[in-house]
C-alpha cells in the first residue's frame, strides 16, 4: 500500500515515531539534591505520597482528568529503595481496570538504552571493541557509500571516508538514516525494503494512514538490506536519529551467538528481574496491557486496542530501537540496575565499568548534537547525557531516566501518540525537579 500523509490530521509513521527522540527528555533530571530519606518508605507514608509529590500529582490529575490520556503513571525512587508511584486512570477509556506499575505500556525508544546496555556487556567482555569497524563483524558494511546531497539522490554518493565502528552505532553517529526523519528517495528506499521505524498498529484504518509495508523478516536480513542503501551522512561527523541501535541487534547476535532477543532475556532481564518486558506481549498478560491512543484535533483515537494489539503477534524481527513493551516496575528496575552501577538485589547484571562508560558521554570527538533532538547534551549508549543523569523518551510518551548525582530514578508511562502531541515528557522532568527541590527544602528546614 502506497505511503499517505494526512497533515489535516497530522497522524504520518513518520509524526508518530519522530516523537521517540524530541525530548530526550528525563536525562534533563540534574542538579537535584541526594538523600532517600527524601522519599516516603513506610506504606502509611505511602498513602501521602500525592503531598509530598503535589506537582506530579497534579500533572497526572490534569492529563487524565482532562481526557488527554487514558491513564499516567508516574514512578520515582532514589538509590536501590522501592519505587513510589502516581497512577490515574484506566487501562482504556471505557474500561474499569486501573492503570498502576504492573500496567504494560509500549516504550517505544525508551529500548534503545536496554540495547545499549546490552552492547556495553559485550564491549567489556572483550567481545566487541568500542572503537571496532562494523565490517569485522558484519563485513557487508565494508565499502559503504554516502550521499552527496542529504536526503538526495540514492545514486549520487561518494564513498565513506572512514568505517563506521561500534561507538558510532551506539551514538547516532554513523550516517545511517531513519525512515522516521528521511524524506525523499532514501525514506522510499528504507519503507520499500522493510526497513521500518516501530511497529505502531495492524487495524487496516491505521495502516492506510501509516503506511502498510512489509517489515524485513529478520534481523540479519534487515542488516543487509540496511547495508545497500547509502548513508545520509558521512560517519563519525554528526548526530543523526537513526536505524544504528536496531542495526546493533544483528551486531549482539554476531558477537554473542545468540539471539538478539534470548541475549536481552538472559543478560539483561532475567539478572534484573524484568518479568514484563517483551518484544511480543504473552497472551497470558494481555489484561495488563494498555491502549495505544492517536491524538487527533484534540481527540483520542484509539490507535492500537490492547486485544488487538500489534503487540501481540511475533514481530517479523525483535527490534532494539523500539520494539519492546514494558511495565512501570519492571523499567524502574533497570533504572535501578544502572544506579547501582550493575547490581540490584544482590545480583550483577554488567559491570560497573560497563555502565560508567554507556552512561557516559561518548560522543565521537568533534561530534556536537547542537540543533539536533539531543541538543544541549551528550550522547552515551542509547541515551542521552547531561550533568550526571542519563536516559531517553519513547513515541507514545513514556520517560525514564536516572541521575547519578541525586541518586534519583524517575519515569512516566501514559500512551498518546505522536508525543509532541502533548508536552507531557518534559512537563514530568520539570514537576520531579520542582517537587524534590521542595522536600529537600523542608527537610533542611
Amino acid at each position: 500500500m502506497a505511503y499517505r500523509e494526512f497533515e489535516e490530521i497530522n497522524l504520518s509513521r513518520r509524526s508518530l515515531l519522530r516523537g521517540s527522540a524530541v525530548l530526550g527528555a528525563g536525562a534533563a533530571i540534574a542538579g537535584l539534591p541526594t538523600g532517600s530519606g527524601l522519599l516516603a518508605r513506610t506504606s502509611a507514608q505511602a498513602r501521602n505520597l500525592r503531598a509530598q509529590f503535589p506537582t506530579v500529582a497534579g500533572l497526572v490529575d490534569r492529563y487524565v482528568d482532562a481526557r488527554k490520556v487514558a491513564n499516567m503513571v508516574a514512578i520515582m525512587g532514589w538509590g536501590q529503595d522501592a519505587p513510589a508511584t502516581i497512577a490515574k486512570g484506566n487501562l482504556a477509556i471505557g474500561q474499569n481496570q486501573p492503570a498502576g506499575i504492573d500496567s504494560l505500556y509500549r516504550i517505544y525508544s525508551m529500548s534503545k538504552p536496554i540495547t545499549g546496555m546490552a552492547t556495553m556487556i559485550l564491549i567489556d567482555e572483550g567481545k566487541l571493541g568500542l572503537d571496532q569497524p562494523l565490517a569485522e563483524i558484519l563485513p557487508a558494511y565494508a565499502n559503504m557509500q554516502v550521499q552527496k546531497t542529504y536526503d538526495g539522490s540514492i545514486t549520487d554518493v561518494v564513498a565513506a571516508e572512514r568505517p563506521i565502528t561500534i561507538r558510532h552505532l551506539l551514538t547516532h553517529t554513523a550516517g545511517i538514516g531513519y525512515n522516521i526523519v528521511q524524506k525523499g528517495p532514501i525514506k522510499d528506499a528504507y519503507n520499500q525494503r522493510g526497513i521500518i521505524g516501530g511497529q505502531v498498529s495492524k487495524l487496516p484504518i491505521a495502516q492506510a494512514l501509516l503506511g502498510d509495508y512489509d517489515a524485513a523478516p529478520s534481523l540479519a536480513a534487515f542488516a543487509d538490506r540496511l547495508a545497500e542503501l547509502p548513508l545520509v551522512y558521512q560517519p563519525g561527523t554528526k548526530w543523526s536519529y537513526s536505524n544504528s541501535i536496531d542495526l546493533l541487534g544483528r551486531v549482539i547476535e554476531v558477537a554473542s551467538g545468540e539471539s538478539f532477543a534470548s541475549f536481552l532475556q538472559t543478560r539483561i532481564f532475567e539478572p534484573t528481574g524484568m518479568t514484563s518486558t517483551w518484544f511480543r506481549v504473552p497472551a497470558s498478560e494481555v489484561g495488563r496491557l494498555t491502549t495505544n491512543y492517536g491524538v487527533m484535533n484534540g481527540t483520542l483515537i484509539p490507535l492500537d486496542p490492547a486485544r488487538m494489539s500489534i503487540f501481540l503477534d511475533q514481530p517479523p524481527f525483535p527490534a532494539g530501537g523500539g520494539g519492546l513493551v514494558s511495565s512501570p516496575r519492571d523499567y524502574d528496575r533497570f533504572l535501578r540496575m544502572l544506579l547501582g552501577y550493575g547490581a540490584i538485589d544482590g545480583k550483577r547484571a554488567m559491570s560497573e565499568r560497563a555502565v560508567r562508560l554507556g552512561t557516559s558521554d561518548i560522543l565521537p570527538e568533534g561530534v556536537s548534537t547542537a540543533g539536533t533532538y539531543a541538543a544541549g547534551s551528550g550522547y552515551g549508549a542509547g541515551g542521552r547525557v547531561s550533568d550526571g543523569s542519563y536516559g531517553w523518551a519513547g513515541a507514545a510518551g513514556t520517560v525514564g531516566a536516572v541521575n547519578f548525582k541525586a541518586g534519583l530514578r524517575a519515569g512516566l508511562f501514559t500512551q498518546y501518540m505522536p508525543s509532541e502531541a502533548y508536552p507531557a515528557q518534559s512537563e514530568f522532568t520539570a514537576a520531579v525537579l520542582a517537587d524534590v527541590g521542595s522536600m529537600a527544602m523542608n527537610k533542611a528546614g
